[in-house]
């Protein structure tokens, strides 16, 4: 996957420079770590910006003071607003089936992941359940899913590994975390539960091919609106006795949702399917994916530049959104070693640039994973620090 030809660095691993350096006008600290280990969507302030106070919201000292929402709702702490937004963002961008799922509302879509996992696990079986996801998984699975040492579930590993008789969980990322690719179920057993786990599947990231409809969808406003401090996320779920039970494991957890983020993600909901409504509003949307376009067409330019690295490829799909054909943009990049590096993470941290390395997802450590959603200045920085690793190949 990542190649095996022999590879040779120029340089040292600390860039021969003054400690700061001025190109195209920019001071540039080569002192200064970037950190895109993890996916901070802080790219998107640029537009939230541009919106002003469009989104403010305003609480008086007696608002928000039960701990019910809608008490007549299977989900009861779901605010009311949250769950029409919701819907009608679904229904503006067209990427799942709303109408026949319960909504059932989450603190980011890592508490969802755990009252999924509750939800779906057979209390009857002599053992725990099998949880597994296909390489490269998302990094956050396995120690999600054993961090309780639940009697009920246990992660079990790759998929396309798993040939255990019985029942099981598959977690079916798509978009795939961390490198981009659009995902079906691996084991296809007669007794396979699956989540499809759905937190990138916006018109900013991929194209649109169709509605989801699925049993369990997982969804997040911080990948989709870029508000991942509001930790607010959502499941659509099928079957009642699923989703009565994902509540649940809410009520046990944390006794619901915050009020006051809810109702603030609404406001943003809204805003955001406004501006594709509204020709006065700049889309969010159309924003969005020009933004990660121009940061992937200039990674690729300087990945096209070195004999070192490589990126995952993606097929040109028709989007129902945009109604045109897009290549995905991922919010991450699957940056891959074609040399004899063994370890990509340890080399550009020599360069300080700090990502996640490719054994972490479950993958070979020649990979790594690189956000995409930084602010401007240090996805700036990091592609001039990528552009100084020179490296050459030596064929065989």
């Amino acid at each position: 996957m990542c190649g095996t030809e022999a590879c040779l660095i120029k340089c040292s691993p600390v860039p021969c420079v003054t400690p700061e350096t001025r190109e195209n006008g920019t001071l540039i600290n080569w002192d200064t770590l970037i950190n895109l280990d993890h996916g901070d969507p802080v790219m998107y302030e640029s537009y939230w910006r541009k919106m002003g106070n469009r989104c403010d919201i305003t609480f008086s000292g007696y608002q928000s003071l039960s701990y019910f929402a809608n008490a007549k709702n299977l989900c009861w702490f779901l605010e009311p607003k949250l769950e029409e937004e919701i819907k009608r963002l679904h229904n503006v961008v067209g990427n799942a089936i709303v109408d026949d799922h319960y909504i059932v509302v989450g603190t980011g879509s890592s508490q969802l992941i755990q009252a999924a996992l509750y939800a779906l696990s057979p209390t009857d079986e002599p053992e725990p359940i099998s949880v597994v996801s296909a390489a490269p998984f998302y990094s956050s699975y396995p120690e999600v899913t054993d961090f309780v040492r639940s009697g009920l579930y246990k992660w079990a590993g790759d998929a396309r590994n798993f040939e255990k008789d019985g029942p099981y969980i598959e977690f079916i990322t798509s978009p795939n975390n961390p490198d981009g690719v659009t995902r079906e179920p691996v084991v296809n057993g007669i007794q396979g539960i699956l989540i499809h786990d759905l937190a990138y599947y916006w018109p900013q990231y991929t194209a649109i091919t169709s509605p989801a409809k699925y049993d369990v969808m997982l969804f997040t406003v911080s990948k989709c609106t870029g508000h991942a401090g509001s930790r607010i996320g959502w499941a659509l779920v099928r079957d009642k006795e699923v989703a009565r039970k994902m509540t649940k494991f809410m009520e046990i957890s944390t006794i619901g949702v915050s009020k006051e983020a809810q109702l603030r993600a609404a406001k943003i909901l809204g805003l955001i399917s406004d501006s594709c409504l509204d020709p006065t509003l700049e889309n969010f949307f159309e924003y969005s994916q020009s933004h990660m376009t121009k940061r992937w067409q200039r990674l690729r330019e300087v990945v096209k530049s070195s004999d070192l690295f490589t990126l995952q490829k993606y097929p040109l799909q028709y989007c129902h959104f945009t109604r045109d054909f897009y290549e995905s943009h991922p919010a991450f990049a699957w940056l891959m070693c074609k040399g004899s590096e063994d370890d990509l993470e340890k080399l550009l941290k020599g360069y300080k640039i700090q990502t996640r390395s490719g054994r972490k997802f479950g993958s070979d450590p020649k990979c790594v994973r690189i956000s995409m959603l930084s602010r401007d200045e240090d996805f700036n920085i990091f592609l001039q620090r990528l552009m100084s690793i020179q490296g050459v190949t030596n064929g065989n």
